[in-house]
């Protein structure tokens, strides 16, 4: 696969340069005649996006809607992607207050065998997934002994669309993982609150801000052919959060515009560790931002997971959404079960036996997150077509690529 040049430029400059404060402030005091005129604008300006996403625009969320349904379905059709994640991995060298996988909390850790990977992967497909999301937690031997390139080389025959969420790397980190063929690349911010991203990563090499935020342009210059970027809303003020993501979506699809882009909007879920929202974002507000991210970039794919609750997520469907997870784990060995037999846990770093332990620490890997919608991927299919819209389970192969 050919790799793209690399930017000329970074967004870490340009996220300097963001007056973030005053966007913020824009958007508070928004009246409903200027909602109503940035609504009217033929191409949107990130000022017109702070109006989209202000309390002005709260009170006016069904003509918000109406657009970004008519858009979305102009743009993209019918079409409702499905993936669903495959977690490689729990163990982590971070601490970060808010994941069930950072490394200090107890829980036990588990990395799945290559061909215990398999075996997830071909369960997935039996479901009908030909989309997956690789998914593990930060550790350095991961790619420097090449699981990941080998898991990745494995699964390409059984799922021709494989995405990949990790630890950011190098470009020349990326380029093996690529050739191997993996098509995507996620990575979230976390937050873009310079401040909160200090106060929740406290160890580990996450720690380091604007690495993370680069990491994007170093899988473009790799050749990734999709990004994913995404902020988890619940550590600082939503609409700050917002601004920020969309100004790096708009960013990279100037400058890496040769790959796909998608958002996600994860809202913090309960996990081990019971860190609660700083700035809860409700189902309201997420409805207005999805819509107004359709308005603003409307060429962009909006992901839904599986963090959100079945009503929402069928709600949501007609108004913005292009990707959802479905019938999603997030424990390595989540759909075969072959994290059950892992027999050690860490706390604080230090390795225990689980036969020395209480029999409550042997049940199985802990997972990132609690799920919210665990209906079966085939009862969301069938509740995407009830709306009227397409279940895609393929949508990419490698023979296409000339």
């Amino acid at each position: 696969m050919p790799h793209h040049e690399p930017v000329e430029s970074s967004f870490v400059d340009s996220f300097a340069a963001l007056p973030l404060g005053a966007l913020r402030a824009h958007s508070l005091r928004t009246t409903a005649e200027a909602f109503q005129k940035s609504l009217g604008a033929a191409q949107p300006s990130l000022e017109d996006f702070a109006q989209f996403i202000s309390p002005a625009g709260a009170h006016q969320l069904e003509a918000l809607a109406s657009r970004s349904r008519a858009l979305t379905q102009q743009r993209f059709g019918r079409a409702i992607r499905l993936f669903a994640p495959l977690y490689l991995s729990n163990e982590c060298i971070n601490n970060c207050a808010y994941c069930g996988f950072s490394r200090d909390n107890p829980i036990l850790r588990v990395t799945l065998e290559p061909e215990e990977v398999m075996a997830e992967a071909q369960a997935l497909a039996e479901q009908g997934f030909r989309n997956v999301l690789l998914v593990a937690g930060e550790h350095p031997k991961f790619v420097s002994n090449g699981y990941v390139e080998q898991c990745v080389r494995i699964l390409h025959e059984t799922l021709p669309s494989l995405s990949l969420e990790l630890g950011p790397l190098k470009t020349e980190a990326y380029q093996p993982l690529v050739t191997a063929g993996a098509e995507g690349l996620i990575v979230y911010q976390e937050t873009y609150d310079r401040n909160a991203y200090r106060v929740h990563h406290t160890a580990g090499p996450k720690k380091n801000f604007d690495w993370r935020l680069a990491t994007p342009e170093r899988a473009y210059a790799a050749g990734f052919r999709r990004l994913g970027i995404g902020a988890l809303f619940g550590l600082s003020d939503w609409r700050t959060e917002a601004i920020a993501l969309a100004a790096h979506a708009e960013w990279l699809l100037k400058h890496c515009w040769k790959a796909q882009l998608t958002l996600s909007l994860p809202r913090l879920r309960p996990c081990a560790g019971s860190f609660d929202p700083i700035d809860p974002i409700s189902d309201r507000d997420l409805t207005q931002l999805i819509c107004a991210l359709r308005l603003f970039l409307p060429d962009v794919g909006i992901v839904l997971s599986t963090r959100e609750p079945a009503t929402l997520r069928n709600g949501l469907i007609p108004l913005g959404v292009t990707l959802m997870s479905a019938g999603s784990h997030t424990e390595p060995g989540g759909y075969t079960g072959a994290g059950s037999d892992k027999l050690h846990k860490t706390e604080r770093g230090k390795i225990i036996d689980l036969e020395e332990q209480s029999s409550e620490w042997a049940t199985g890997a802990t997972g990132q997150f609690d799920i919210a919608d665990e209906r079966s991927p085939e009862t969301i299919a069938q509740q995407i077509i009830s709306l009227g819209y397409d279940p895609v389970w393929k949508d990419w192969d490698a023979a296409l690529t000339p």
